[in-house]
């Protein structure tokens, strides 16, 4: 029942499916819920790539198309992830001590370099979207790259990384993936983006390259988090999806194109 408890807590945590709230939350089950968040989010990243094909099959212009794939995934996440990254990067650029940048984080409203990174993520991701839904094989790429994204959050909640503070979802679930479970859902990762990129009339070694640039980014965040806050918090968490995604994306366009 854990697992079944597990796969509620990711879909109706990540997702706005509507799924019945698991009875019981602790922290074997927050874990086995951030195992789980590639497949939770696997519906959501093939409407969203779905729509996203079937506006590059019309006469709009293909950013739009990009667009439907970024609007889709921020309808369908609650933007929460998107939150979490414009208060990440208030409070990690506020400059200030770890008490206080929580604080700007927790108060919720955006500042400048929020409103900055929000639209260098989301026209990022827009761009590279736009790329990647002009052929059925690209969106089908599409898909598992949204869904890998969600891998972050295993690099974000592995064993040894803290929470900056006690009570909210970074507290549920920091420390709670055991390695050898990241290292197995990360391997399985890359072999689908892998696949996924050889079906897209790309090279494998594409996909795993996008794939190891992007851990990158993920560990590099999570890393600063820590050193700046004391642990990571659910904006963290939002913050590592958006840019683990962005950088999947780019990679994948510009290696691929490469």
């Amino acid at each position: 029942m854990s697992w079944v408890s597990a796969w509620r807590l990711a879909v109706g945590t990540l997702t706005v499916i509507p799924v019945r709230p698991p009875e019981t939350v602790d922290r074997t089950t927050a874990g086995r819920a951030m195992t789980l968040a590639p497949l939770a989010v696997l519906p959501l990243a093939a409407v969203a790539a779905g729509l996203g094909r079937v506006a590059a099959l019309t006469s709009w212009p293909p950013l739009l198309a990009g667009l439907v794939v970024v609007a889709v995934l921020a309808i369908g996440t609650r933007a929460l992830h998107l939150d979490g990254l414009a208060d990440t990067v208030d409070g990690l650029g506020s400059g200030r001590e770890p008490v206080r940048a929580l604080e700007i984080m927790r108060r919720g409203d955006v500042g400048p370099m929020g409103v900055v990174a929000l639209l260098l993520v989301l026209g990022g991701q827009t761009v590279a979207a736009s790329a990647l839904v002009d052929a059925t094989g690209t969106a089908v790429l599409l898909v598992v790259l949204i869904a890998s994204s969600r891998v972050a959050l295993l690099v974000a909640c592995r064993a040894g990384v803290t929470a900056a503070r006690p009570g909210g979802l970074g507290a549920t679930v920091a420390g709670t993936v055991r390695r050898p479970v990241l290292v197995g859902v990360g391997g399985m990762t890359a072999v689908a983006v892998a696949g996924a990129s050889v079906l897209a009339g790309a090279g494998w070694w594409s996909g795993v390259a996008a794939v190891v640039a992007a851990a990158f980014v993920a560990y590099v965040v999570v890393r600063r988090a820590v050193a700046r806050l004391g642990g990571i918090t659910g904006d963290v968490l939002g913050a590592v999806v958006e840019l683990t995604l962005l950088t999947l994306l780019l990679a994948t366009t510009l290696v691929g194109q490469g």
